[in-house]
């Protein structure tokens, strides 16, 4: 049997691990790549061509929570999203295994695993990467282009506000130009960001996306800039910040409304200046980027009320893009229906299905507070959910946010106090139809603060 034309790097602490996983495989796939630490991540991504990474989710002794493995499963990601990752653990917990899949793993495989489950996993996880001489992976280059213009269609339609919205983008993306991308949360930013790449001349790059929402103050420097060895206590060994990765391509740099005034100051510069300097260096890099920003924040009128600086808004502002929410294009919602619609009956296996006259005219005049991604889900929810071959209303069992948050109200005869806030950070978002700024603003906290407990109740 031919090899599989393909790369596969395996990180595992254990050497023994990486001996017999490399062992069984290096008479099935062409190229087998080994290392002992996550930490190496970052040059074997900028300088070999990985098509599929195993990846040991516990590397601390005595820890077996997995999260080190899903930390860097988004690291990867954020890098290169098109690498399929198999994260590999000795702990079976289901809950680990959904995180996982959630957070954009292809599979989970405990150890000790059975050889031929292994080559399986490792097999299917490259069916969407290349066709090899004999097809053993029978994904064609025709596929592959399908499921772009399918993961692009999802921010797409026909109405006078989007046509408009794409033949600005098409005018700017061929252009070095800085762009801000406005638009609520579940409009479809990221997806605006990585079709101005596509269509640039700055394809064949790197499209390296930072949430900057997520990003503590303590952690910014050092993971957009990077790091020397010995910058800091846990600075076991150099590491590329964001700037670096995105060379020659393209950076998202997320959420750019939740920065502080001190972290603006810093942005400012770097873009002024189109340099910076990793910690624990005393040299600066040039870096050679394209610059894209995105916010859901009202950023004009923060200006006015100097919470954002107005000569940082000049420069990430050259060209604007607006992405209409979905209520105010409701034309477009037959289209994206059908879209979603094909699309789950295909992944759940209920290619017959058809959606009624009710069902469909519900859809149409929700309100969509969440927006493209809240369809999304919604439809999924109701195909999963459906009897039969027509899709009802009752499927869906769509209800505004607010009374959503009413109804769970209503249920909890308690004082917990973890129940008690995830239920008032619902209410203010669905008051606030999603805008984390006012959210934010109505529960006396910051912007930072809010995105950390909405992650802790994934929200």
């Amino acid at each position: 049997m031919e090899k599989i034309n393909a790369t596969v790097l395996i990180v595992d602490d254990d050497s023994d691990v990486l001996i017999s996983a490399k062992l069984f495989l290096k008479n099935k796939i062409a190229t087998i790549l080994v290392s002992s630490h996550p930490t190496e991540l970052n040059k074997l991504l900028s300088s070999q061509k990985i098509d599929l990474i195993l990846l040991d989710m516990n590397y601390r002794v005595g820890f077996n929570d997995g999260k080190e493995g899903l930390y860097w499963l988004k690291h990867i990601k954020e890098i290169n999203s098109s690498i399929a990752v198999i994260l590999m653990t000795a702990y079976g917990e289901i809950e680990l295994a959904v995180e996982a899949i959630k957070a954009g793993a292809f599979d989970f495989i405990l150890k000790p695993w059975g050889n031929e489950k292994l080559y399986s996993t490792i097999k299917a996880g490259l069916v969407n990467k290349k066709p090899n001489e004999e097809g053993e992976i029978i994904t064609s280059q025709l596929r592959n282009k399908k499921k772009e213009q399918k993961e692009f269609k999802l921010v797409q339609g026909k109405s006078a506000q989007i046509v408009e919205l794409f033949d600005k983008l098409n005018k700017v993306a061929i252009t070095d130009a800085n762009i801000l991308i406005l638009g609520e949360n579940g409009s479809g930013k990221q997806l605006i960001a990585k079709e101005i790449h596509r269509v640039s001349d700055r394809k064949d790059g790197p499209f390296v996306h930072v949430d900057l929402g997520s990003l503590s103050e303590n952690l910014f420097e050092s993971e957009l800039f990077g790091y020397k060895k010995g910058a800091f206590t846990d600075a076991k060994e150099d590491k590329q910040g964001r700037f670096e990765l995105a060379e020659n391509g393209s950076i998202f740099l997320d959420e750019i409304g939740n920065l502080s005034l001190r972290l603006q100051s810093k942005i400012l510069t770097l873009i002024q200046d189109r340099k910076f300097t990793p910690l624990g260096d005393t040299i600066e890099r040039s870096f050679n980027a394209r610059l894209i920003f995105a916010t859901n924040a009202p950023l004009h009128k923060w200006v006015e009320e100097g919470k954002f600086r107005q000569d940082l808004m000049y420069r990430i502002n050259t060209v604007e893009l607006i992405i209409p929410s979905l209520r105010e294009r409701k034309s477009d919602i037959p289209e994206f229906i059908d879209f979603y619609l094909n699309h789950f009956k295909e992944k759940y296996l209920k290619e017959n299905l058809t959606i009624s006259p009710e069902a469909l005219d519900l859809l149409i005049n929700h309100q969509w507070p969440g927006n493209i991604r809240e369809l999304q889900h919604t439809l999924e929810r109701g195909v999963i959910m459906s009897d039969g071959q027509l899709l009802k209303k009752e499927d869906f069992n769509l209800v505004s946010e607010s009374e959503h948050v009413e109804k769970q109200h209503d249920r909890i005869d308690d004082l917990n106090l973890e129940k008690v806030e995830k239920l008032l950070i619902e209410k203010a978002m669905a008051k606030h139809h999603g805008n984390i700024s006012k959210a934010a603003n109505e529960l006396g906290l910051t912007r930072a603060a809010l995105y950390r407990r909405m992650e802790k109740h994934d929200i």
